[in-house]
């Protein structure tokens, strides 16, 4: 069975669509992985790392 040269051609066009539609899906989520994770390290920075209070400092005692 032969296919028709103009359904042959729109299967192609349809193919080329979805791959150009995953790549950029792909590019766009990496994207947004990498922003995700720029930002969590930007605000980590500022804040305490746990939830202890800081200690006060201490004065070095000379030794008895």
């Amino acid at each position: 069975m032969m296919i028709h040269p103009d359904l042959l051609l729109d299967l192609a066009n349809d193919r080329h669509r979805e791959l150009v539609e995953e790549s950029d899906r792909q590019r766009l989520l990496s994207m947004a992985r990498v922003a995700r994770r720029v930002r969590k390290a930007r605000t980590a920075r500022g804040r305490p790392a746990g939830n202890l209070a800081s200690c006060e400092p201490s004065a070095a005692v000379p030794v008895r």
